[in-house]
């Protein structure tokens, strides 16, 4: 299958051995955003990948594209114009001391684009997958519209679509993004973590245990059915963390695929870089689905994909199939 993502490039700096921002005098820089990780990902999986987007004609930008490309990433459907390249500075969190995240996103180029200037049905008549997340359409009405209109390119073409909604709070108020994402959900098969979508309980209530730090099989599995009753979705996933400090986790997910749920194997680990942990679970979610895994090996494998970048430096897993499976075989002696 030939997959493509659309959504923004971001550049992001990081001061050097867990210093705050206040004191640093230096910076990491690497690229990435949700979608860009999910392709990076899976190209270093093996798929073919593409992304749209749009970045500026300057030298931050060129870096950028040479860092996809490094990775067997297509740009031949990235746009070069507008003004900027979105940033955001990463202030990474140890021990007690969580993480944090300052964007510097507004009016990059993506988020000004004219959407009319786009032709999606030509750009997506070569793929048969596409993905998207939530943070495309909190970045400006312009995105909400370019949004819905790849969206539905995709269906009339009959591609299959996976979406993470990836709710972040710096980005728009969890309600706007609840009305927003929930009318999108009408053109997803795959639905990659639940929140904020719409889900009412026969009261007219919306429906809150499913989004609890830990919930038990039963109150997923009933989650999960009642998503489908309205959605229609073809697979919904999503990953549960247990943060025992800034620098160790537990993480195990939850799959609904045919009428039935499957839960993960838990797996602790330290954490070398937290960010892009969800797309990396997004990523093998989808290529264990494109290789037609059986639902445990497929929820099995994502989890361990997003284990293992948490291992990783920068913002994509960059681990092989291999790898991730021998990581499911455990497999922590040297390989030789």
């Amino acid at each position: 299958m030939k997959f493509i993502s659309i959504g923004e490039i971001l550049a992001r700096f990081s001061p050097q051995n867990f210093e705050k921002i206040v004191q640093a005098d230096s910076y990491n820089l690497h690229f990435g955003g949700a979608e860009v990780n999910v392709a990076v990902s899976l190209a270093n999986l093996g798929v073919d990948t593409s992304v749209f987007s749009v970045v500026p004609k300057n030298t931050l930008a060129d870096a950028s594209l040479r860092y996809l490309k490094s990775h067997g990433v297509d740009t031949k459907h990235i746009k070069r114009g507008g003004e900027r390249l979105g940033l955001y500075y990463l202030e990474e969190g140890t021990s007690i001391r969580p993480s944090e995240a300052v964007y510097d996103r507004k009016y990059s180029s993506i988020s000004q684009v004219d959407s009319n200037s786009i032709d999606f049905i030509e750009i997506l008549k070569e793929y048969q997958w596409l993905h998207i997340s939530g943070i495309t359409p909190a970045l400006s009405e312009n995105c909400r519209i370019l949004t819905e209109k790849a969206l539905k390119a995709a269906k009339s073409l009959n591609l299959m679509v996976s979406f993470d909604p990836n709710f972040r709070s710096k980005l728009w108020d969890f309600e706007t993004a609840r009305d927003v994402l929930s009318r999108y959900m009408q053109y997803v098969d795959v639905l990659v973590g639940i929140e904020p979508i719409h889900l009412k309980d026969g009261n007219g209530k919306e429906l809150k245990e499913g989004l609890s730090m830990n919930p038990n099989f039963d109150t997923m599995d009933y989650i999960f059915k009642k998503l489908n009753e309205k959605y229609n979705f073809k697979v919904i996933a999503r990953t549960v963390r247990e943060m025992h400090s800034s620098s160790n986790n537990s993480l195990k997910a939850f799959l609904h695929v045919n009428g039935q749920t499957f839960d993960s194997k838990k797996i602790k680990f330290d954490i070398v870089d937290r960010v892009g942990g969800g797309d990396a679970f997004t990523s093998g979610l989808i290529y264990a689905l494109m290789e037609h895994f059986e639902p445990q090996k497929t929820v099995d494998f994502a989890t361990a994909s997003s284990a293992i970048k948490h291992t990783i430096r920068g913002d994509a897993n960059i681990t092989s199939r291999e790898e991730i499976e021998r990581l499911l075989g455990s497999g922590f002696e040297i390989k030789r």
